[in-house]
């Protein structure tokens, strides 16, 4: 027989027992019970649309021959004296290097900040008395902005590489088989570091080359080509092609091009606020059920709204999480969001932003006016504060509904603390405008949503590069400095681990056709 795949429902109470999930594959399928059959799931999801909320798995039902082989999925050639630059070590960067060391071309990864244990000592005084260390920080440092938020691993970029291998990847290298079959999967800022450590090892096990503290200020050119990269102690690095990884936030590389003559080019993105609730709060209002299953993820929501011709959308919700300072340098406020492997901590909390175009904020003759705007509102929310600390402004959404100061804040998952204040006049007043619009008529579609209980807190301003560096739809070069390859979030073609990652893998690819 060929291999059959069959969709069942199953309740909480029966997730964890694998006899009940093939029995009732088998029964779906019109089969009965044989030895000789094996039985995966492939797919799991949940359907919460009733008052019993269940999983919804797809099974697929084969003849033991058909049991799949696993790896390796990470095949290294042997090197053959081509070398790349890769500036920057998040998941483009990283994916990139396995890739090209698959083609035989040695990867030099150059990271301005820090490996991911001494990463997690540099986030410390974010909290305790708000020094920013512009170069290891929430974004900075290897694994890229994503090793220490929630570790989603959700995209809907399918077609722009193999979302499977990429996952395949992550498994090889110590992540939980369950992302290859979890609908919206994630990994927890407290897995993905051992994992980040043991691509690093992979890549130098292969002949890659990583060096960290090494801030990349200026590129090599030679005769219209990117021939290298120039450091901040004034060394270069000479290599065949460079690939620019840097991610969202590494604003001096944008100043850097544009500063070149290297075109880059202004981009939407989107600013607001992050929103917290109870986590029973939000089980309930998306479970129908507080407290929720005890088989039950904690609950998670994607909503959005057209307000007043602009979108306003969650972005980044972290279940069980908490909210934390994700700031790059000194005298500016950001905020972003996170969550351990378990979800299992009082608060969610997400991303609440509004759609910033650049007809906005004074159209696109600028390139660097996307940017500029945002770092203008990180910098007023910072100045609004204390002048020293990461502590947040706060206000409850009724309160911020209304416009008017909070009288009082209750407990939130922000550890470096919040105070109240009028964020209804700190935001753009845009942005401010349709958030206060949308959150009746989110309340209105989650009843609770926009509770008494609910807080928002600012800002939330890296949603996405306010940048995109453009390169050429075949080769993937930049257009005017040949042998660049724009890459990644930063430069405006992801979002989020998986589509920075098959980014990576597509663009060492690229380069790998231009020089074998």
């Amino acid at each position: 027989m060929k291999p059959v795949t069959v969709e069942i429902k199953i309740d909480p109470d029966r997730i964890n027992t694998p006899q009940a999930i093939r029995k009732a594959a088998l029964s779906k399928a019109g089969m009965q019970d044989n030895p000789n059959l094996y039985t995966r799931v492939t797919r799991r999801s949940i359907d919460a649309r009733s008052r019993r909320p269940q999983f919804v798995l797809q099974v697929v039902i084969a003849p033991q021959e058909f049991a799949e082989t696993e790896g390796p999925f990470f095949r290294p050639a042997p090197l053959k004296g081509r070398r790349v630059a890769i500036i920057g070590a998040g998941p483009a960067g990283y994916v990139a290097a396995l890739t090209l060391l698959e083609h035989g071309i040695q990867p030099i990864v150059l990271e301005r900040g820090k490996d991911v244990n001494a990463r997690r000592k540099d986030l410390k005084p974010l909290f305790t008395t708000g020094a920013v260390n512009p170069h290891s920080n929430y974004c900075f440092g290897e694994g890229g902005a994503g090793t220490y938020s929630d570790g989603k691993l959700y995209t809907r970029a399918t077609k722009r590489g193999d979302v499977g291998r990429i996952l395949d990847l992550l498994i090889e290298h110590g992540a939980s088989p369950d992302i290859r079959i979890d609908a919206h999967p994630h990994l927890g800022s407290n897995m993905l570091p051992r994992i980040v450590r043991r691509i690093r090892e992979a890549i130098e096990g292969a002949g890659g080359e990583i060096h960290f503290d090494t801030h990349v200020t200026d590129l090599v050119l030679k005769d219209g080509q990117v021939r290298g990269a120039v450091l901040a102690d004034g060394a270069t690095v000479d290599a065949d092609a460079v690939i620019l990884a840097t991610g969202h936030s590494a604003r001096d590389v944008f100043h850097m091009l544009h500063t070149r003559g290297i075109a880059i080019e202004a981009k939407p993105f989107a600013l607001g606020v992050r929103i917290e609730h109870p986590q029973e709060l939000i089980d309930g209002i998306f479970y129908h059920q507080s407290p929720r299953h005890t088989n039950l993820p904690a609950a998670s929501y994607r909503i959005t709204q057209q307000v007043q011709d602009r979108g306003v959308f969650s972005f980044c919700m972290c279940p069980g999480g908490f909210v934390v300072p994700a700031s790059t340098a000194p005298g500016e406020l950001v905020l972003n969001g996170m969550s351990l492997a378990a979800r299992n901590a009082p608060f969610a909390n997400a991303g609440l932003v509004v759609e910033i175009r650049l007809e906005d904020i004074g159209g696109a003759d600028n390139p660097l006016s996307a940017l500029e705007f945002q770092a203008s509102v990180e910098r007023a929310m910072f100045a609004a504060g204390d002048g020293t600390s990461q502590k947040a402004p706060a206000q409850m959404v009724g309160d911020f509904i209304k416009g008017r100061v909070s009288s009082a804040l209750p407990k939130s998952s922000y550890i470096p603390g919040i105070y109240s204040a009028p964020l209804h006049e700190l935001l753009p007043e845009g942005v401010a405008r349709r958030l206060r619009a949308s959150l009746p008529l989110f309340g209105k579609k989650y009843k609770g949503y926009d509770s008494g209980e609910a807080k928002v807190l600012a800002v939330e301003s890296r949603t996405s590069s306010p940048v995109r560096i453009p390169r050429d739809k075949e080769t993937l070069e930049h257009p005017s400095a040949k042998r660049l390859f724009p890459c990644g979030e930063g430069a405006g073609y992801a979002g989020g681990i998986i589509s920075a990652a098959m980014d990576g893998e597509r663009v060492a690819s690229a380069v790998a056709a231009i020089i074998g």
